[in-house]
């Protein structure tokens, strides 16, 4: 049965269609990255710009081995803090310098491994690095908004093998972000409860798109998925920032728990495939702690966006989130 559904955040509309449905077996790729030369692997911390923070054994010195995650600039930045941050005019049009924040998060020294393969201990780590790098730099007032987010595999956009992340830090709200606080706003206005709240009740309640359940945090199919094995994971209860996660092991081993169960099915269902995993969280603005509600998002990257999609914002989804939640249910913990 094929249907259009609405995303009550974005109020983008996606049509589902069954009838066109594949495999999960059908959505493999090759995703082969051939490097020679790996700046990011272990020996090779002199091939990086120097280390702005570093996870290591004790008695290891910075930029030097014994690391066990590193976050370094990257090497070909597309904002930087070098130059001081203006706004001005070119005729009618509007502009800014380049001023920001571009880091790389290496989540290992471990070259060949992946979320999928690593322990759940290192993937924590990872969660740290991502916590302690968005906390900092929430620090300079310019920063209106911080993304993290992670490209793995060539149709993913990434170069490298070797697992990292990334952080862009901008001095302005992105569109996506600001249509997200738009919708949210607007359904806050009307209900006066976070849309993103009664998201996660209405997938408790109905059961039917849960991939994984923890005692503070869930991941779903979103019921408008965009595409193949769409993700969301969310905070259960109401929370707009990302940064108030530091300190609280417990919870950051629940995210690590949720991702090496959502990886290793994406490696033993759909192949290993490319990926986008991005965190959406509140921006540094005035005002929306109420209707806002921190997530990260993750696409596999099993379908190509064609004239249709880019043509009129609509997005063909073969694999219903239904369907989803069955291939990628955590079976020991069905609610």
């Amino acid at each position: 049965m094929n249907e259009l559904r609405k995303d009550p955040v974005t109020r983008r509309w996606v049509i589902i269609s069954s009838e066109r449905s594949k495999r999960p077996n059908n959505y493999h790729y090759d995703e082969a990255i051939n490097d020679i030369f790996c700046p990011f692997d272990y020996g090779n911390e002199n091939s990086t710009p120097e280390e702005i923070f570093s996870i290591r054994k004790d008695s290891t010195q910075k930029n030097k081995s014994g690391w066990n995650l590193r976050v370094v600039p990257n090497k070909f930045p597309a904002l930087t803090t070098e130059q001081n941050f203006l706004k001005s005019g070119h005729g009618m049009y509007d502009k800014t310098s380049a001023y920001g924040y571009h880091e790389v998060i290496i989540e290992t020294p471990e070259h060949n491994t992946s979320f999928a393969l690593m322990k759940k201990e290192q993937i924590s780590l990872v969660i740290k690095g991502y916590i302690e790098r968005y906390n900092e730099i929430k620090k300079d007032k310019s920063i209106k908004y911080i993304q993290i987010f992670k490209n793995s595999g060539k149709r993913a956009g990434a170069s490298l093998v070797h697992p990292h992340s990334q952080l862009i830090a901008t001095p302005i709200v992105p569109y996506t972000i600001y249509e997200e606080l738009k919708g949210a706003e607007e359904y806050f206005k009307f209900k006066d409860r976070c849309v993103f709240c009664d998201m996660i009740h209405q997938e408790i309640f109905e059961k039917s798109r849960i991939i994984m359940k923890t005692k503070n945090f869930i991941c779903f199919a979103p019921y408008a998925s965009r595409f193949p094995y769409e993700l969301m994971i969310l905070p259960i209860e109401h929370n707009e920032d990302f940064g108030s996660l530091k300190g609280k092991d417990s919870e950051i081993d629940e995210i690590s728990e949720i991702f090496s169960h959502v990886f290793r099915k994406f490696r033993d269902i759909l192949g290993n495939p490319s990926y986008n995993l991005v965190l959406h969280t509140a921006p540094f603005v005035n005002n929306v702690s109420d209707y806002y509600h921190w997530h990260f998002e993750i696409i596999p990257r099993t379908t190509n966006i064609a004239g249709f999609e880019w043509g009129t914002g609509f997005y063909i989804n073969t694999v219903p989130p239904e369907q989803t939640a069955l291939d990628l249910n955590y079976k020991e913990d069905i609610i």
